[in-house]
């Protein structure tokens, strides 16, 4: 099976990206706690029928750190235009999902689909934030006065990741991106720049087929983004996944491939 890797250029930056596989393709997006290694479990099965590229979001693993302000959106953009890759399939996982739902938005000819899992979303009134608020602020403290092992500790005591303290394999693969990556999430990410007006605005806008995927185990926002997704997209289903949280690629690989696979290749 082909594969290659590389470093794209966008604007002042550089990212990390990984192809495997030929085909119509087909781009993962981390999320925010994660890298690019997140979607480990779907490299080769995806690759059999598609072209999949995944990378490192500006800031995580092996791209560079967001100095000024930039818009992964238009990084996203930038890499595939690199990459001369013209229409996609768009998949991301939380904020992962925002991205690919924003750029859906902004450069809708270069989206073929759009499968948002367990995904944020701009303008989305949060309600979950009031109660994990403290608990984040504990997680940073403790990676101040405790060191980064203290508070990725935590942050695995999180609803997010319920789940996957029954899978410890699973765990170590979170736990060990999670430390890896606390620089980025660890710090406030006021450089990032998000179209305007928000997507929860425009998502009437999307008109491509649509897989929302939700873990039963998520918390209520991420249940309630995905209602509002499926409410205002026309071409939109949703899927829940049972037994899992946040992560549902990495916590059911299994349930989670076949559910995208069974999407894009039907007839």
């Amino acid at each position: 099976m082909k594969k290659r890797d590389g470093y794209a250029e966008v604007k002042g930056a550089k990212l990390y990206y990984e192809i495997t596989g030929d085909g119509h393709p087909l781009v993962l997006i981390h999320g925010g706690l994660m890298d690019s290694r997140m979607w480990d479990d779907q490299m080769d099965i995806f690759a059999q029928r598609y072209e999949v590229i995944r990378y490192d979001i500006r800031g995580y693993k092996d791209s560079d750190p967001p100095g000024k302000k930039f818009s992964h959106v238009e990084d996203l953009y930038c890499l595939l235009r690199s990459l001369n890759i013209e229409k996609a399939y768009i998949v991301g996982l939380s904020l992962g999902g925002m991205i690919a739902i924003d750029f859906a938005l902004e450069h809708p000819e270069m989206a073929a689909a759009l499968i948002p899992v367990a995904s944020g979303l701009n303008g989305y009134q949060y309600q979950d934030a009031e109660n994990l608020e403290p608990r984040f602020t504990a997680i940073f403290k403790a990676g101040k006065t405790e060191g980064v092992d203290k508070a990725v500790d935590l942050l695995m005591e999180l609803p997010y990741f319920v789940p996957a303290q029954e899978n410890s394999e699973v765990r170590q693969r979170m736990r060990l991106m999670a430390k890896e990556n606390y620089n980025t999430w660890s710090v406030q990410q006021d450089t990032r720049m998000w179209p305007s007006p928000p997507s929860l605005e425009r998502l009437s806008e999307i008109k491509i087929p649509t897989l929302i995927i939700v873990g039963d185990h998520d918390v209520s926002d991420i249940f309630g983004v995905a209602d509002a997704l499926e409410a205002e997209i026309s071409e939109a289903k949703k899927v829940i996944i049972e037994g899992a949280g946040h992560h549902v690629n990495m916590e059911k690989p299994d349930e989670f491939n076949k559910t995208v696979l069974d999407f894009l290749f039907s007839p």
